[in-house]
């Protein structure tokens, strides 16, 4: 069986209001009700504001939103907000404690959203440095974690991350 379609979202067809954080509800001026949607970026890099999926709690793309700017002003705020919840990565400003346990490598570091703790199994594939000295990190959970600038980094933090670059 071939799944459904989803419906193309134009604009001002639907109002979107925000539910829970990264959730959605959508009402269309045709009178369909959706509830519990979770927008998701289809091209994430290239694409920020085109191309957004709403996803229902089968996780089945039900829309797709052509272009973000297209909404009513309350609906195109509903959705930025939740992506920018969905998709926040917090960035490390501070890296307080890293150690070596059982195989795991434990990092404590202070970040835009406050102190936060994680574990890496695969440091040499875990640790990603970008040609604009950014450095992301992704923790056995798939959690992201962003330094913005390594060259902004203190003494100590650096000490903590160089040998792994």
């Amino acid at each position: 069986m071939i799944g459904r379609v989803p419906r193309y979202i134009e604009g001002t067809e639907v109002r979107l209001t925000v539910r829970d954080r990264i959730f959605l509800d959508a009402e269309f001026f045709d009178g369909t009700r959706l509830e519990c949607l979770e927008p998701h970026r289809l091209f994430p890099v290239t694409g920020p504001s085109r191309y957004v999926a709403l996803i229902d709690e089968e996780g089945e793309s039900v829309g797709v939103i052509g272009n973000l700017d297209d909404l009513m002003e309350g609906s195109k705020e509903a959705v930025m907000g939740a992506l920018d919840e969905y998709y926040m990565i917090p960035r490390i400003e501070r890296i307080i404690l890293r150690e070596d346990r059982q195989g795991l490598n434990r990092w404590e570091v202070e970040t835009n959203h406050g102190k936060a703790e994680f574990e890496m199994a695969d440091v040499i594939n875990s640790i990603k440095r970008l040609y604009d000295d950014r450095v992301l990190i992704k923790d056995l959970s798939d959690n992201r974690y962003e330094i913005p600038d390594l060259g902004k980094l203190d003494a100590r933090s650096l000490k903590f991350i160089i040998p792994d670059l």
